[in-house]
């Protein structure tokens, strides 16, 4: 039976997230306000050009700020470890605690329940609240710079109803918000192993039905010949369930940055079903596989920050900071070259977004058994 006792934290543990909690604090202020003053010369001269209020251009940067937390997290991570620990190491504390009979792992416990934490905190941001807050600020942008009263509807968007199976695609969205143009939708077919697809040049919602004007039905037979194609006029097809006209529109990505888990899968699996592929899908494939690996490398970034911080703590503050530096930036190297091998089919996208994580992982697990034997 496992004590709870032996999980709480105790005089040690409390010292060492101590230690590194203040250079945690000041990496992530540091990292995140460069991320705000980079976004904001990127597009300064469309702003200033186009004499933007304050409280739209404010929107538009803090908006921009959820979608740096994959790489701020990681970066406080490797940071707090380096100097916080280190600077333990530095002072022979952890000498000290070794020599008491404390294992490396127990005095490491807490640094490591706090990668797992900021892995989970990381993912539920990059999933949930980044890809609506990106979203904002791109709508915010557009508004800017067409100088329109109301936040404009990224036009080209796939939609899947999960309860029928069924896929929306959507080429333009009018300023009603309701008047659509380009409608393409793919429903199961019972007698073939193709999508049956209705198209319609124009559609609108009515109530919880989206109305095909002049709509034109196609089913396939087995070997993927036309099995029958005709004219259907009029016809409804309903929302997916619970959603308003305002949830359906609103709901189309317009790039992989506003996209969650859910809806990147809807993308990719409607791009296969339309035969669609090449590296665009190959690069949705890579986003959804990056919005796990990305957090987990707050944890990775524990894992091998805490035997570089034994190894090199002694050396000094300084020699910890530029040390954090050169592994983030030698993590990130090394993540887009195996995204771009992913992208020109010379590796799996899914294996792509993972090996470095495997790779930076071994190493740390590496010197932590080393250090610990």
């Amino acid at each position: 039976m496992i004590n709870p006792q032996a999980w709480r934290p105790r005089i040690i543990d409390g010292y060492v997230v101590r230690e590194m909690a203040a250079p945690f604090a000041f990496s992530l202020a540091t990292f995140l306000l460069f991320w705000f003053v980079n976004i904001f010369f990127l597009a300064a001269d469309y702003i200033i050009n186009a004499h933007a209020p304050v409280f739209l251009l404010m929107r538009f940067l803090l908006f921009r700020i959820p979608q740096a937390t994959p790489y701020a997290f990681p970066f406080a991570c490797l940071f707090a470890t380096l100097l916080g620990f280190g600077r333990l190491v530095a002072d022979n504390e952890v000498a000290v605690m070794r020599t008491s009979g404390i294992t490396f792992i127990r005095i490491c416990r807490y640094p490591l329940i706090l990668g797992i934490f900021m892995f989970g905190l990381t993912y539920v941001i990059n999933d949930s609240i980044a890809p609506k807050a990106v979203d904002m600020s791109t709508r915010t942008f557009y508004q800017i710079v067409y100088r329109t009263s109301e936040l404009p509807i990224i036009p080209q968007f796939f939609r899947k109803d999960d309860a029928t199976g069924r896929v929306f695609y959507v080429g333009n969205v009018e300023p009603d918000h309701k008047t659509m143009d380009s409608v393409m939708i793919f429903d199961n077919a019972v007698y073939s192993p193709f999508k049956q697809v209705t198209t319609a040049e124009h559609a609108a919602i009515e109530g919880q039905a989206l109305v095909l004007k002049d709509a034109r039905v196609v089913r396939f037979k087995q070997n993927g010949a036309i099995e029958e194609y005709h004219t259907a006029g009029t016809i409804q097809i309903g929302l997916p369930a619970g959603e308003t006209a305002e949830d359906f529109v609103s709901s189309g990505p317009s790039d992989n940055f506003t996209m969650n888990s859910k809806q990147l899968k809807t993308q990719i699996t409607a791009m296969q079903i339309n035969g669609q592929g090449g590296s665009a899908l190959d690069l949705l494939k890579i986003t959804l596989a990056q919005k796990l690996a990305f957090p987990c490398a707050s944890l990775i970034a524990v894992i091998i920050g805490l035997p570089l911080a034994v190894r090199f703590g002694r050396k000094g503050r300084t020699l910890g900071m530029a040390l954090s530096i050169v592994v983030f930036f030698l993590y990130y190297i090394l993540m887009s070259a195996f995204v771009a091998l992913g992208r020109n089919d010379a590796l799996n996208p899914y294996l792509a977004a993972w090996i470095p994580n495997m790779i930076v992982a071994s190493i740390g697990a590496m010197l932590f058994w080393q250090i610990e034997h």
